[in-house]
């Protein structure tokens, strides 16, 4: 078991995947604003760039797990015009954010979100283009399941994108992150989302998280090849990249 697994928002006595769900429901109503602020608006640009390495593929059928409020999914949907996207996740507080503004935009039509577990995923083997998972998977309870759902999912020849918050491995910024982390995430986070344990809760997960070469392993073990990561802003995200044989 990897160590962000054992991690758990609260410490009630509940699985790790009913707490995570409670705890992205509490914090829906401010999660936009708060990740925009707290990243300085760079986790837009990360998006794009993870986006852009799809645009080669031209995939028509895109799931994006995780999905959150559909920040990804929204952008995916304006930049690859896919011919359906879903945007699979726990938490229907999230979502519910993430349809208001799939509707304000006008992409319905394109963009449908349900509620999923993503280590049982309802879809059949094959169904996607593309997967993709921007700043979710490090909440997973079980990281090689999830992945695993992600590559039976995905079709053959098609491709995975994920994005995911890192710890820098470098001088300077691995200090100044550390700082960053421990101190303004947790005490801003909970001053603006009114919940005292979720920012400190993300920050231990992402400090947890499989990083680099040794999350290549992990996704070929799950039946990714052709993978590959890039670190981006000195290490603060990474996106990795694979593809199913």
């Amino acid at each position: 078991m990897y160590q962000q697994e054992t991690i758990k928002p609260y410490e009630a006595g509940r699985a790790k995947a009913e707490l995570v769900e409670a705890m992205f429901d509490n914090i829906a109503p401010t999660y936009d604003t708060l990740n925009h602020r707290l990243s300085w608006n760079i986790d837009k640009g990360w998006r794009r760039k993870a986006i852009s390495f799809l645009q080669q593929y031209q995939p028509q059928t895109v799931l994006d797990i995780a999905t959150g409020t559909g920040d990804f999914a929204i952008m995916a949907a304006q930049m690859l015009k896919p011919q359906r996207l879903v945007g699979a996740d726990i938490s229907e507080g999230m979502m519910e954010v993430g349809r208001k503004k799939v509707e304000k935009l006008g992409l319905q039509d394109i963009i449908a979100f349900e509620k999923e577990d993503c280590l049982s995923l309802s879809y059949a083997d094959g169904s996607f283009d593309a997967v993709t998972a921007a700043f979710g998977i490090r909440n997973f309870a079980n990281l090689d399941k999830g992945l695993s759902e992600m590559c039976r999912v995905l079709r053959p020849g098609g491709h995975l994108v994920i994005v995911e918050l890192t710890t820098p491995p470098r001088f300077p910024m691995k200090q100044l992150f550390g700082i960053y982390s421990h101190t303004v995430l947790p005490v801003y986070g909970r001053l603006v989302s009114k919940d005292k344990s979720a920012y400190s809760y993300l920050r231990r997960t992402i400090e947890a998280f499989p990083q680099g070469e040794r999350m290549m392993d992990i996704l070929k073990q799950a039946g990714f090849q052709e993978t590959a990561f890039k670190r981006m802003t000195g290490g603060i995200c990474t996106l990795y990249t694979g593809t199913k044989s």
